[in-house]
């Protein structure tokens, strides 16, 4: 199995978009090109959940692996309270219907999605670890002290937590400053980032002459918010070019130089091709990881979702 170090997970939140949400429509077939050449660059570790189009994401990602060894690809997929079925098998029956669409008897990774209820959820995971159906467990927007509380109730049945997967990029370090990506060192715990490229806000790809698409969710977020954007595109440009990285690249270089595990959204094959290009360049400066992050600072810009929290605010 390939090692999560080093590497570049690929997200597939925009995949079966039926809400809208990304402002596309594709379809399966756009994605077996995408897939294919993420098995031709090495890239096997795949992101999705059931929240992520009601499962869509999960289906289609299970089309396109069926066909390949399944110790080939990493899957990490998510149980997410809000949509809990109301019976006292709620996790192992959302746990069910992914393995179904995924067409896998066994997740890499299974996320509790956020932290509604840890003294809940946290223990009818246990099970679910023991009988094999998943092999690591991780916490998604959950602060420190809820993580510490996990590990807390994983360490009782002779358990650990591995993963934890937050918000965090130029524009969100709050889990870096809450501690959290430390404690994460400290006790070998994975930490997955996403959104490090804000849904593409951050990718060089819209400006104020080249907003979001109108009638999109990421237009309601993020056009606003593209004046102030402005400089840190810049910046991130003049960086990259001295690397041969793009915009987008330059942001993944950044989050593998601060020794986080980069989630990227991937709708077309650049995507794919810019990631396994960033994984063959060298690292950024400790100066120029500085000046992004002094930039990010000054734009004062707040990306923090309706879903999430400011981690500082555990402290």
């Amino acid at each position: 199995m390939k090692r999560l170090d080093k590497n570049i997970v690929l997200g597939t939140w925009a995949w079966g978009d039926n809400n809208s949400y990304f402002g596309n429509n594709y379809d399966e077939n756009h994605f077996k090109a995408i897939f294919d050449e993420a098995n031709k660059q090495g890239l096997n570790i795949w992101d999705t959940a059931y929240a992520y189009g009601n499962g869509a994401s999960e289906e289609i990602l299970g089309n396109l692996i069926q066909d390949m060894p399944r110790e080939e690809v990493i899957i990490s997929t998510k149980f997410t309270p809000q949509m809990e079925d109301g019976t006292e098998n709620a996790v192992s029956n959302m746990l069910e219907g992914s393995l179904k669409r995924l067409k896998t008897n066994y997740i890499d990774y299974y996320w509790i999605h956020n932290d509604a209820n840890v003294e809940k959820w946290t223990p009818k995971v246990i099970p679910l670890l023991q009988s094999g159906k998943i092999r690591h467990i991780g916490v998604s927007n959950h602060t420190l002290s809820e993580i510490k509380r996990v590990q807390e109730i994983l360490n009782e049945a002779g358990l650990k937590l591995d993963a934890v997967q937050n918000h965090y990029s130029l524009l969100d370090r709050t889990s870096e400053q809450a501690g959290i990506l430390k404690y994460c060192k400290e006790n070998q715990i994975t930490f997955f980032a996403y959104m490090i490229l804000e849904q593409g806000a951050l990718s060089g790809k819209y400006d104020i002459e080249h907003p979001f698409p109108a009638g999109s969710v990421r237009a309601k977020s993020y056009n606003s918010k593209l004046p102030e954007l402005t400089e840190l595109i810049n910046t991130l440009r003049e960086i990259g070019v001295r690397h041969n990285l793009s915009v987008a690249q330059t942001v993944m270089a950044w989050a593998i130089s601060k020794n986080v595990l980069p989630i990227i959204g991937v709708t077309r094959v650049k995507h794919v091709d810019d990631a396994a290009q960033v994984l063959t360049a060298g690292k950024l400066t400790n100066n120029e990881i500085k000046t992004l992050e002094q930039v990010a600072d000054q734009a004062n810009v707040n990306t923090i979702a309706g879903w999430e929290q400011d981690m500082r605010k555990d402290n």
